[in-house]
């Protein structure tokens, strides 16, 4: 070191722009991406819902009631608890227990589940740096697999996972409503799911 003093200084927030550091992008861009966030945490909850009511309606052999119904509270925990990954895993392990469910196209399902999480994982943690002039922009974002993303993102990119997610939430859907149950939490057709 030498023997001149260092310069210290402070960040004068009230010099900072309105919507720091968010002011680049246009507002329907951060609209468009919370919508898109917006509908990942509605896909959680379906998938939530959707572990309850495959686990509620699954019939068990007599001599599995009392462990099944021991376990039974913890998983519902973990379903309002676990992030998207784990709730995946249990959606698509509730699917395969249920005497009813039809599991032709769940590994597809799961693949789709899967790949989307990893968007969404780059959605809601990335770092979004400045957009280009067509209003893209690439967050920082490295996954555990220290894998860098790199694609620019705009408002069609996030519409588009947006509806996606929908899609995929309605998918969850159906696979209870088609057992012929209804939806928890759903007005819509089917027999309510009761512990009578």
């Amino acid at each position: 070191m030498n023997n001149q003093e260092s310069v210290r200084a402070v960040v004068d927030v009230a010099a900072l722009p309105v919507w720091f550091p968010t002011h680049r992008h246009e507002a329907a861009f951060w609209e468009s991406l919370g919508r898109t966030v917006a509908t990942f945490g509605f896909l959680e909850e379906i998938l939530g819902k959707a572990i309850f009511a495959l686990t509620a309606t699954r019939r068990y052999e007599e001599t599995e009631i009392e462990k099944a119904f021991s376990e039974w509270l913890p998983k519902l925990e973990r379903a309002l608890i676990d992030p998207l990954g784990n709730l995946i895993e249990a959606y698509g392990k509730a699917m395969r227990e249920h005497q009813n469910a039809s599991t032709d196209d769940l590994d597809d399902l799961l693949a789709k589940l899967r790949a989307a999480a990893e968007v969404r994982n780059v959605l809601c943690h990335g770092s979004w740096g400045l957009p280009s002039s067509d209003g893209a922009s690439i967050p920082l974002f490295v996954d555990r697999y220290k894998r860098v993303f790199e694609i620019p993102i705009d408002r069609g990119f996030l519409n588009q996972v947006q509806a996606h997610a929908a899609e995929l939430s309605c998918a969850i859907i159906s696979t209870v409503t088609r057992m012929g149950w209804r939806f928890p939490g759903a007005g819509g057709p089917g027999q309510a799911i009761s512990f009578r």
